[in-house]
């Protein structure tokens, strides 16, 4: 855990966001689509706080949590700059692991667009998972960020010297069997888990959810390039936008979530 909080006291998340719009356009997307009108929204692993402050941007009540203190900050910042610090009600250093601070069914929806997918053993994503549980309220949404493990096959074919230890047949057939990644190069990408598409339903429902929608957060377009989006900006506004909708509509079908390289749950609390 600690080499994930040094990742992440040194990653510019709000920019990779930025420099990879289309996952967050996607996901907020259907993140308000699914939301009820009004409500106190839990963020767990919240970041620096870019979803959170869409949210409150449409009047949400907002607490804010992640494990990186210097991320909690940033976001109390970025908050700031928004000139939205009424609709916050907190910014939280806390481990989805163990949600003490927040008592039970207190938020209307929760999100946790990251932690479950950073946590490597089984005992904690379902600690992670039953405490999401517990802090939403009953029939609650929650919104849960997962990596497809077939996608990250995929990119380690693609990129083998960018993914070690996938860049050899050994790691890349254990990576396969266990799901579980650790960068070999020192200061990359933090270790993650990766699940098989088949098992997150199961997973969450074992947990007391019922699932809404798994959409795919790259949709169709996530391999896309600047050129590319370029191409389309080009026809006209009207054209874009046409473009845009497409690419919504197809994030949920099932037949695009394994070329996604993060996956969008939507579940109810039962």
């Amino acid at each position: 855990m600690s080499q994930m909080i040094n990742y992440y006291s040194s990653f510019d998340e709000w920019g990779r966001l930025e420099r990879e719009p289309l996952e967050f356009t996607v996901n907020c997307h259907y993140i308000k689509s699914h939301l009820p009108e009004k409500g106190h929204i839990l963020d767990i692993g919240a970041g620096p706080g870019k979803y959170a402050i869409e949210l409150a941007k449409s009047g949400y009540d907002i607490t804010l949590a992640d494990i990186t203190p210097k991320l909690a900050e940033s976001a109390r910042e970025k908050v700031r700059e928004y000139g939205l610090e009424r609709q916050f009600q907190g910014f939280d250093v806390a481990d989805a692991r163990n949600l003490q601070l927040y008592a039970d069914e207190q938020f209307d929806a929760s999100l946790m667009l990251g932690p479950l997918y950073h946590l490597q053993q089984e005992e904690d994503r379902v600690s992670a998972a039953q405490e999401l549980h517990r802090v939403t309220k009953s029939g609650g949404l929650v919104f849960v960020a997962f990596m497809p493990r077939m996608r990250h096959v995929a990119t380690s074919l693609l990129y083998p010297q960018h993914w070690k230890p996938n860049d050899t047949i050994e790691g890349l057939t254990e990576f396969m069997r266990t799901g579980i990644f650790n960068h070999s190069d020192e200061g990359r990408f933090t270790g993650a888990y990766y699940f098989p598409i088949e098992e997150i339903e199961p997973f969450m429902e074992a947990h007391g959810f019922e699932q809404v929608k798994l959409i795919g957060s790259g949709s169709i377009a996530g391999l896309m390039k600047p050129e590319h989006w370029q191409y389309w900006r080009d026809q006209g506004e009207a054209a874009f936008q046409s473009i845009m909708q497409i690419v919504m509509d197809a994030a949920d079908s099932p037949y695009i979530l394994g070329t996604s390289s993060h996956l969008l749950y939507i579940g109810k609390k039962v």
